[in-house]
């Protein structure tokens, strides 16, 4: 009996799955979706989020998440909550992997620059982007672009699109104009990266001490779980303190999908993946739990993410990419070959360069930068 045999009926298996866009061969002893992720896992845009922004620069310290620490522990958070629902944690493991792969150098600023330099060329999106790295970017197969996955590993890619890209893109977004839902896995891993990305910005912003507990303390939710622990632990202090506290935290946001999420479930009967998709949406937080997540975000929007020492660095960021962005759109010649456009499409070519640029990690951005602009690079 297979691992796949055991998941509940509403969740994703190999064997009634969309398949890929070019057809292959079943594996002999991995699944579609352990494929999937062992794609994801050697893929070159997968290695390169070791040295991509989460919210600290790469270079700013050893001990902060990236994108790829980020990856990782949403995987890990994942397959946790898909075992307890019996859904299919190769799935939610191959999809958490692979979220973040078009992510820009410099986090979201790096995003936000890119798609007002390629507004009049269709905007760039890193979700978007994602699936364009594991479709057509990735060079690894002699048979095809891409890395080939499942459709249902590419349709939890694509959390995000506009009516205009999803008419551009076919099947994998044709659930944003029908309205209707994703996978269960899809849904579960949105909400494991939430969780993820809630407890370790908390942790970064205080070993960083851009944030400090007593500003934290203002939040209803980290103060009554931070108070259980000064209570079950008298006198703990530093790093044992919040760690324990952080732990209480995904505990308390992963038991509460898993009880809100089973709740739903049992009361909807899904029989299979497409009553799920026509259905609302089944993976959730409760209400009481939805409000106490909120708050942490908007806390952590506020006192973190436009932090000025962090809005510094942002301002900084923003400049390397679009002086990148518009030295190679004025001077294509200064791009790599690869990424030269030989038929003169400027639709084209900015959008190669939009690769190219994405494709970046923080320290790369820093030193072409330099290589371009400084006379001492000569």
């Amino acid at each position: 009996m297979t691992p796949e045999q055991y998941l509940a009926p509403y969740a994703v298996q190999s064997e009634t799955a969309r398949g890929r866009r070019h057809d292959e061969a079943a594996h002999a002893s991995r699944s579609q979706f352990q494929r999937d992720r062992d794609r994801i896992i050697h893929c070159s845009a997968f290695r390169r989020l070791e040295y991509k922004t989460q919210v600290f620069l790469n270079h700013e310290g050893d001990m902060f998440r990236t994108r790829l620490t980020h990856s990782l522990e949403v995987a890990q958070i994942g397959r946790s909550l898909a075992r307890n629902l019996r859904l299919n944690e190769d799935l939610v493991e191959a999809v958490s992997l692979a979220h973040d792969l078009g992510h820009t150098p410099f986090g979201h600023v790096g995003q936000d620059v890119l798609n007002e330099c390629m507004k009049d060329h269709g905007g760039f999106e890193h979700n978007l982007q994602s699936l364009r790295v594991v479709d057509k970017l990735e060079q690894s197969y002699g048979a095809f672009d891409g890395l080939n996955l499942m459709f249902e590993t590419r349709e939890g890619i694509l959390k995000h699109c506009s009516l205009a890209n999803a008419k551009m893109l076919g099947p994998v977004a044709q659930r944003f104009i029908d309205r209707t839902q994703p996978s269960l896995e899809a849904q579960l891993t949105n909400l494991a990266d939430e969780i993820a990305y809630n407890s370790h910005d908390i942790d970064d912003g205080l070993r960083s001490g851009l944030i400090t507990i007593e500003q934290l303390e203002e939040v209803e939710f980290f103060a009554r779980l931070w108070h259980e622990v000064q209570t079950a632990y008298p006198g703990v202090s530093g790093r044992r303190a919040i760690y324990e506290t952080l732990r209480r935290l995904i505990t308390a946001l992963a038991d509460d999908l898993i009880a809100t999420s089973s709740a739903l479930l049992a009361d909807a009967q899904p029989g299979s993946v497409d009553e799920v998709r026509a259905s609302g949406p089944l993976i959730r937080f409760s209400d009481g739990m939805r409000k106490d997540a909120t708050e942490l975000k908007r806390f952590l929007r506020q006192n973190l993410y436009r932090h000025y020492q962090v809005n510094r660095m942002r301002v900084k960021a923003s400049r390397i990419v679009r002086e990148l962005y518009d030295a190679f759109s004025d001077e294509p010649v200064l791009l790599p070959p690869d990424y030269q456009d030989k038929s003169g499409d400027e639709g084209k070519q900015v959008r190669m360069i939009a690769d190219y640029i994405a494709g970046m990690t923080d320290r790369y951005a820093i030193r072409e930068h330099r290589r371009i602009f400084s006379l001492e690079e000569l």
